[in-house]
């Protein structure tokens, strides 16, 4: 790449006026976001409270529309702004390179030319006459001059006026490297004609944001503290300017939405715009995963959109992996109780999580929010859960290793909300289901245990890694445990029932038994609802039998949360007051 740029041009480059555009298209990308949130929190709102019938859907069909078009706006002008910003930060590095090299010049008496070249004086002693050294020019194309025979000495100012013409070439050509690529970017960031900006612009929108990722790489990305601990990066983020923050917020959604430490508002909304960006990311792709995550992807947008109550604040999402999402009802930095859900076995960024496991977190929120409104509930899948492949149960939930994984994730999880959550003397719940408890046993067990939780609860678990409930970190007391009569995960048998009773033949059960005369061992170490475990166990209904006149069934597996229609769940009211920091008055039920 060749460009006509000199010297002269990079050190009369207005960088403040490059910024001073920056700032306009900040302060566009503010007003698109403000009236977003105006649509969002006022408009729909009053719509839905007010208002029944098609004229008033219409409405709010075009309010979405129109929300969702403010917040192209506001993505794509921060994303303008980053690059202009990042252009001067870069340009006024190599117009301070330019500037020392000219300084040295001045100070020598060197003359700088239009083309780079630099003369310098006489100077220096000949070996044979002792008369000075001729002058000369040196340019950063050619080598400087080269005394013949070694028969008298170098001017000393040729190595120096060499350097100095080398750095003013360099600066140039960096200079101009710069400006090639970020007119290329510039160039890229324009909208598609028409008022509409389907699932395609927003693809585009994703290439666009890593586009100016990688432009602004020494501008922004260096600066996020990704090995600090939570309460260090919710300084760094209180420390920065509210410009600063609007920067991370447009070029990095998916850094600073799913960074431990940061603001649940402010987490929030970096992961709506990332949201967005997945879903154009993943859009026309016809591999497995990608339409599976994104049909989850759309139905989490869905719901964002509905605005239900309790209010929705997505703080993470992501499609590494499984996929991640991590989505609380109700705002966990003002509650007073903060419940952490975290599901087990095949769970994964789907239509299924969205719609099934975000009901699970939502019906407890409700559930909780009876008895103290200051609540929240979250599902966290922040982590890969084990899958089942072709109907046969993978490998991996015989194992812990996910759970192992999992839990210094939900440990790094908890200390941010530890962080951030602004109450003096907040409650906080961990709730494992399936192989969730198994995380969560897991996650006890790392450093010195789940930050900040007072009690955890255990439902439908195959075990939890540790046969005591003193050695989960809270004490036996704040430690939890539903087993539905027919849930069958909660029976499994242990490894050693299923080592033994395999080599026994025709005579395993027998020798499973013998193996655990008490039958308080599972999969994953001693039965949570075992009265040798020493768990409270609450009460829980039975739940359909595992065959019945339909057939084959485990939903006794997965009834835990749900609120009936018709009559209360005493398995849901009783993870509700434990939750909301009533556990006095849960039903109790005799540990197996």
């Amino acid at each position: 790449m060749t460009s006509a740029l000199t010297w002269a041009q990079l050190r009369d480059v207005r960088c403040a006026e490059l910024e001073g555009a920056a700032d306009g298209w900040g302060r566009a990308s503010n007003r698109a976001d403000a009236a977003r949130d105006r649509i969002e929190q006022r408009l729909l709102t009053g719509l839905r409270d007010t208002q029944e019938g098609e004229a008033a859907e219409s409405a709010v069909a075009r309010l979405r529309r129109l929300s969702r078009n403010l917040q192209y706006v506001y993505t794509e002008c921060g994303l303008i702004r980053t690059t202009l910003n990042s252009l001067a930060h870069e340009m006024r590095a190599q117009q301070r390179a330019l500037a020392d090299a000219l300084g040295d010049a001045e100070a020598l008496r060197f003359t700088v030319h239009a083309d780079g070249s630099v003369t310098y004086p006489e100077a220096g002693e000949g070996l044979l006459d002792g008369k000075p050294l001729q002058g000369g020019t040196a340019t950063s194309a050619t080598p400087g001059l080269v005394p013949p025979s070694g028969l008298v000495a170098p001017n000393p100012n040729v190595a120096k006026a060499q350097d100095i013409a080398d750095r003013v070439a360099k600066a140039v050509r960096t200079a101009a490297e710069i400006d090639w690529r970020f007119a290329r970017i510039l160039r890229e960031l324009k909208a598609e004609e028409g008022l509409k900006v389907p699932d395609s612009t927003w693809k585009d929108a994703a290439g666009d944001a890593a586009a100016v990722r990688d432009a602004a790489a020494g501008y922004l990305k260096s600066g996020i503290p990704y090995d600090a601990t939570p309460a260090e990066r919710r300084d760094w983020w209180r420390g920065l300017t509210q410009e600063q923050r609007e920067e991370y917020l447009a070029v990095y959604p998916d850094r600073i939405g799913n960074l431990d430490g940061i603001p649940a508002l402010v987490r929030d909304a970096a992961n709506r715009d990332n949201l967005q960006l997945l879903i154009g990311k993943l859009e026309g792709r016809e591999d497995g995963k990608s339409v599976t995550q994104l049909a989850g992807l759309r139905e989490i947008d869905r719901q964002l959109s509905a605005g239900a109550q309790p209010p929705m604040f997505l703080l993470g999402i992501g499609d590494q992996g499984n996929g991640r999402a991590i989505v609380s009802f109700g705002n966990p930095d003002t509650a007073k109780n903060v419940a952490a859900y975290v599901p087990g076995l095949n769970t994964a960024l789907d239509k299924e999580f969205a719609e099934g496991d975000l009901k699970r977190a939502r019906d407890t929120a409700i559930a909780t929010q009876r008895y103290d409104p200051s609540s929240a509930t979250i599902a966290w899948l922040g982590y890969d859960a084990p899958q089942l492949v072709d109907g046969v149960e993978s490998l991996a939930v015989m194992g812990g290793e996910k759970a192992e994984r999992g839990g210094r994730a939900f440990n790094g999880f908890m200390g941010g909300l530890v962080a951030t959550n602004e109450i003096e003397e907040s409650h906080m719940v961990a709730i494992g289901h399936s192989y969730g408890s198994r995380t969560l046993g897991a996650a006890t067990q790392h450093g010195e245990g789940i930050p900040g939780i007072d009690d955890i609860i255990l439902v439908g678990s195959p075990g939890v890694g540790v046969d005591h409930a003193k050695d989960l970190g809270v004490g036996e007391d704040h430690v939890f445990v539903g087993a539905a009569e027919n849930d069958v995960v909660t029976k499994l048998p242990s490894k050693q029932q299923v080592a033994l009773g395999a080599a026994a033949g025709p005579f395993g059960y027998v020798v499973g038994d013998l193996a655990d005369r008490g039958d308080d061992d599972l999969w994953f170490g001693r039965d949570p609802a075992s009265e040798s475990f020493g768990a409270r166990r609450f009460r829980v209904d039975d739940g359909p039998p595992l065959v019945g006149v339909r057939g084959v069934s485990i939903d006794a597996h997965s009834r835990y949360f749900d609120v009936e229609p018709v009559r209360e769940n005493v398995s849901a009211d009783n993870i509700a007051l434990v939750a909301s920091g009533y556990s006095r008055k849960i039903k109790t039920e005799e540990p197996r």
